[in-house]
């Protein structure tokens, strides 16, 4: 298995999955030419993706899709009413339809409804033996009766979208924060983290922050927060990364 985040933030996300043989991407913001030359940094050619999941219909995780597809056919996995309302893929030829699972030969992906003020957001969970890698973005919260899926897995990328003093005391008008700030809106640094702490467990071995807001968070108090969490939940647990918006991860 890898795992490599393209990229991840407001201005668009990507995240490459290679896993039981199949070459993933999970959603595709950005432009073509970002994604092609992030893949080819990892030395994956972009012809070769095999399956792109959408995991909602914001820009800023398809806005590349209508012109990737054109030029290198993968599969787009999208689900019923995902698919309804993007017309421009209606013609498109290959389409799979996911509703709470897809199985992929030795793959199973399993597609959470996420909460999110777009139409049938969804968050996935990457299985093949014993690798897993766990999607958890652009929700306002984690739905416990998910729990049974994201327990003791090996790779989280795991929102943290906000500081919640910051956002308050931020740019943003007062609409826009209590969206973020909703059930619909977006994980803060806090409440990733307590999720987190209730969710990791021995299996795991990496933990990215996702979507970390540019205008209303930092690594360091997205950072600070997760190890203050784990500290006082007695969790020794250290390999916490953020996620970048234009400068791919680690491969792991």
């Amino acid at each position: 298995m890898k795992v490599c985040v393209l990229a991840s933030g407001s201005g668009g996300n990507s995240t490459y999955v290679e896993i039981g043989g199949y070459k993933i991407l999970i959603d595709i913001g950005r432009n073509r030419k970002y994604i092609v030359e992030k893949l080819k940094e990892i030395e994956v050619d972009p012809s070769e993706i095999n399956y792109i999941f959408i995991s909602h219909l914001h820009d800023d995780h398809i806005s590349a899709l209508n012109t990737f597809i054109k030029k290198y056919e993968p599969t787009i996995v999208i689900s019923k009413l995902m698919f309804g309302e993007l017309d421009s893929i209606h013609e498109y030829p290959h389409i799979l339809i996911y509703e709470d699972e897809v199985i992929l030969n030795n793959v199973r992906v399993t597609c959470m409804h996420s909460s999110h003020d777009a139409t049938d957001s969804r968050n996935f969970l990457f299985e093949s033996g014993k690798n897993s890698v766990v999607y958890v973005t652009d929700t306002g919260y984690v739905n416990y009766k998910n729990y049974k899926y994201l327990q003791n897995k090996e790779i989280y990328l795991f929102e943290a979208n906000h500081d919640v003093e910051k956002l308050q005391h931020g740019p943003y008008p007062d609409w826009l924060k209590k969206r973020v700030l909703s059930d619909y809106g977006h994980l803060s640094n806090n409440a990733s983290s307590i999720y987190l702490s209730k969710l990791i467990g021995e299996n795991t071995k990496k933990i990215y922050l996702m979507h970390l807001s540019e205008k209303n968070n930092t690594e360091e108090l997205a950072m600070k927060e997760i190890k203050n969490i784990f500290r006082t939940y007695k969790i020794a647990f250290n390999d916490i990364h953020c996620a970048k918006p234009d400068e791919i991860s680690e491969v792991i």
